[in-house]
């Protein structure tokens, strides 16, 4: 393997080319999102969100088998064992091209069946619907079939491929909002058909990428049926804990539909929008680190496995929460400028689905240490039924007459208990010690967590009316207060060591 400096470097270099990249898609992102909400209304945002979701239930499989494909990959490039690396390769293109099938399959029977007879939609609205439906279905297709392209770049930590495209996708995206304001088309059918046209346009892309820099990626009639049914079975495990992860996402969401109203969906659309522009700062940090993860456990550097998964955790959290926290506090006021229309509902669905993100993003690490062993059998039979257990949990919950945020309050305390169990399981698999970890990661996260809270909380307290100006006050003092204590608190002498060589440096410059 290249040198810890070396990995270190790579690390950031592809950590800063991710974070390029979803700068540019989250400043795109929310603006569009704001103008399709608009232009389509509140209704037909919502019946776009929750249709959408009836299909990429299908695409739980697919989930299952993504996970498979970038671990084999890794762990292949781990052992520079290119011909095994071009099976595996290959063989996940046929097990994707199956899974399309099925996808197809599985949409145009059941969930066809499912949005004819179960789903809340008006009815003057339903031809529209059913184009939603069919286009959410292809745009699944291509999403499918560019999952081993894609697992590839991250395999190869060519990072700089995704802040590139991502140009482009940028560029289309905007486009799609441009074409919306003309004419008097449908303006919900004219917006599924342009999402499909987009994501084509994106795979042929990175297909065209691949194929350029990566030989593995040139289709050659390569089979290994020993190699198809351990991946299969590789994914038949993850699609256990996939199906729990659609459970308590679309499944909560069209659960919703069925005992509320499309506005309800539109409130967790917006909710789940931001949310996911909130994640996407630990996804690249964590995109970027975790092939180092599986090539550590590959060539079985334990301690370097181990520093990883505590520094990948512990960071997760710091910079979830800088981000989080002042979305928390000012929820409303942000919402409000940014939508000026905010369907009811959205502010504490925004705030619930934060904190199950922090708790998520926080167990990564110990998710991809699990994928590396490539023994997950009892780990997502025990983790996936926890999680799967959300759905039910929440039905009960509402048929009770629980609020729709209930759901979401059900979904985090289940998410803090799979936490603890995830440690346990884990723990023999990788030699991992639960005391270090609680040292390295959860005590200094509660501490960093506690301490933050204090001058926000005095603050609002003291100030309770509302304007901008307190507003950017008290998200200011949030950013503030999680910098200082996660300076003093959250990072080891070392950390802090090489924090006040950066900021010398940076001086040294400026004065310069």
């Amino acid at each position: 393997m290249p040198s810890t400096s070396a990995n270190n470097r790579r690390i950031a270099k592809n950590t800063l080319l991710l974070y390029i990249r979803m700068f540019l898609t989250m400043a795109v992102t929310l603006y569009t999102s704001r103008v399709v909400l608009n232009t389509l209304g509140i209704e037909d945002f919502g019946i776009y969100n929750v249709v959408g979701g009836v299909v990429s239930i299908f695409g739980f499989i697919n989930a299952a088998m993504a996970v498979a494909t970038q671990r084999y990959l890794t762990f292949e490039l781990g052992r520079n064992d290119f011909n095994q690396l071009q099976k595996v390769f290959n063989t996940s293109l046929y097990i994707h091209a199956l899974i399309s099938v099925l996808l197809v399959v599985l949409a145009e029977t059941v969930g066809l069946w499912f949005l004819y007879n179960k789903m809340t939609i008006p009815l003057c609205r339903f031809d529209a619907a059913l184009w939603v439906f069919q286009f959410s279905v292809l745009s699944s297709v291509v999403m499918i079939m560019s999952v081993p392209y894609n697992a590839t770049i991250i395999a190869h930590e060519k990072m700089s491929a995704f802040a590139y495209i991502s140009v482009l996708e940028v560029v289309l995206k905007l486009l799609i909002v441009f074409l919306l304001q003309l004419g008097d088309f449908d303006k919900l059918k004219l917006y599924a058909v342009l999402i499909f046209v987009v994501q084509f346009c994106i795979r042929l892309v990175y297909g065209v990428y691949c194929g350029h820099h990566f030989p593995e990626t040139k289709f050659r009639k390569v089979w290994d049926s020993n190699l198809f049914r351990e991946m299969s079975s590789f994914a038949g495990w993850n699609l256990w804990g996939h199906c729990a992860a659609i459970a308590f996402t679309q499944g909560v969401n069209i659960m919703l539909n069925l005992f509320f109203t499309p506005a309800v969906n539109a409130a967790r659309g917006i909710a789940v929008q931001v949310q996911g522009a909130v994640a996407q700062f630990s996804v690249n940090f964590q995109t970027a680190l975790n092939p180092q993860i599986t090539k550590s456990y590959a060539v079985h550097d334990y301690f370097c496995m181990h520093s990883l998964i505590f520094r990948s955790s512990r960071f997760t959290f710091f910079l979830l929460f800088l981000l989080s926290l002042p979305v928390m506090f000012e929820t409303e006021m942000m919402l409000t400028v940014w939508l000026k229309t905010v369907p009811p509902n959205t502010v504490v669905f925004l705030r619930l689905m934060l904190c199950a993100t922090i708790v998520d993003a926080v167990s990564n690490p110990l998710m991809v240490a699990a994928a590396s062993t490539g023994k997950i059998r009892f780990y997502q039979s025990i983790v996936g039924g926890i999680l799967l257990a959300i759905l039910p949990v929440s039905y009960i919950a509402l048929k009770f007459g629980g609020s729709p945020s209930s759901v979401f309050v059900v979904h985090l305390a289940i998410c803090l208990l799979a936490f603890v169990v995830r440690l346990f399981i884990i723990r023999p698999m990788i030699q991992l010690s639960l005391i270090e970890y609680m040292k390295q990661v959860v005590i200094r996260c509660f501490v960093v967590a506690v301490i933050s809270l204090v001058l926000p909380l005095l603050l609002k307290f003291l100030l309770p009316e509302e304007n901008i100006g307190q507003s950017l006050f008290v998200c200011l003092l949030c950013v503030v207060s999680v910098l200082i204590s996660t300076y003093c608190w959250g990072l080891d002498s070392s950390e802090r060591l090489f924090v006040n060589r950066k900021i010398m440096s940076v001086i040294s410059k400026i004065r310069r």
